[in-house]
């Protein structure tokens, strides 16, 4: 073995308290890796459980948990930005437009949604999946938290009564999702809506105080002056925005549009939620960096699409 090769791993092994010898050693027992046990294929491929016998519902599945992965690509790259102790605009930049990327997939990858089920076997699985939806997803609430400051994910309706100072707990009953699946003039929530903050709220929360100060925005708007009007990082962060809550949304909304507007007739999602005005973002305007567009560009969000 080369020395310096050995120097180095005696030096790491003695930073964490170990001796190189024996894990030398552990080497004589342990076996070779092959590519199935590290990516664990067997295991990912037998994550699939249909409810029907319908055969387009395994495309359902699989892309639902295509998508689940690549939130949890995007959280990772979020997580490095949020506890990086030194941002500079090249790393923020380049995490930015990764993330962007990962949309772009996801964003993409609807065509195959819209192309690739059948619209009657569709129709007819979705009954099974009631109350299921795609609204609750976890990963894809935790992305929104992460990437901006809580007032600009609260009910366009409500906005001007929360401030920064206004307890977690209320704030969350004003999210703009909460539109999807409560009755505001009697607080009634959907059993969509009670089941998911059953499962998610206190974690919701405490990630969400985490957040409070550690989310891309406020990551950004600490950044010194001179970094903050880096072009690179400005247009990075914009098309993030725009890539998130327009073209990916967007995206969403069009495909839902062509399973559930029949012959002009809107049907209601699994979940019972009103999707047309929770998804269009002309009507909740969901803006991550508010400040890094322009009063007219405001304005016009998810009218021109």
């Amino acid at each position: 073995m080369n020395d310096e090769i050995t120097k180095q791993l005696k030096e790491k092994f003695d930073n964490i308290g170990q001796d190189l010898d024996v894990h030398l050693k552990g080497l004589l027992y342990s076996k070779p890796i092959n590519y199935w046990d590290y990516v664990q294929t067997d295991a990912l491929l037998d994550l699939q459980t249909q409810r029907t016998v319908l055969p387009d519902e395994m495309v359902f599945i699989m892309y639902h948990q295509i998508n689940e992965l690549l939130f949890k690509m995007i959280l990772w790259e979020i997580d490095q930005v949020a506890t990086a102790e030194k941002l500079t605009a090249d790393f923020f930049s380049t995490k930015l437009m990764r993330i962007s990327r990962y949309f772009d997939m996801l964003t993409s990858s609807f065509e195959i949604m819209r192309g690739g089920m059948d619209v009657e076997q569709y129709n007819k699985f979705r009954l099974t999946l009631t109350p299921a939806s795609g609204f609750q997803s976890a990963q894809y609430r935790k992305i929104e938290i992460s990437s901006t400051e809580l007032i600009n994910l609260i009910d366009n309706r409500f906005r001007e009564t929360i401030d920064r100072d206004t307890p977690f707990e209320h704030a969350f009953e004003h999210l703009y999702w909460q539109a999807a699946g409560k009755d505001y003039k009697t607080g009634k929530k959907t059993y969509l809506l009670t089941v998911f903050e059953e499962r998610y709220k206190e974690e919701f929360i405490r990630f969400a105080k985490f957040y409070n100060t550690s989310n891309l925005w406020t990551k950004f708007k600490e950044l010194p002056e001179a970094v903050r009007e880096n072009e690179d990082l400005v247009n990075a962060m914009r098309h993030y925005d725009y890539t998130v809550n327009i073209k990916w949304v967007m995206a969403h909304y069009n495909t839902a549009n062509h399973y559930l507007n029949i012959g002009g007739k809107t049907k209601e999602a699994t979940g019972g939620s009103e999707w047309v005005k929770y998804m269009h973002p002309k009507y909740q305007r969901r803006i991550f960096f508010p400040e890094l567009w322009s009063k007219q560009e405001l304005a016009d969000w998810g009218e021109n699409i």
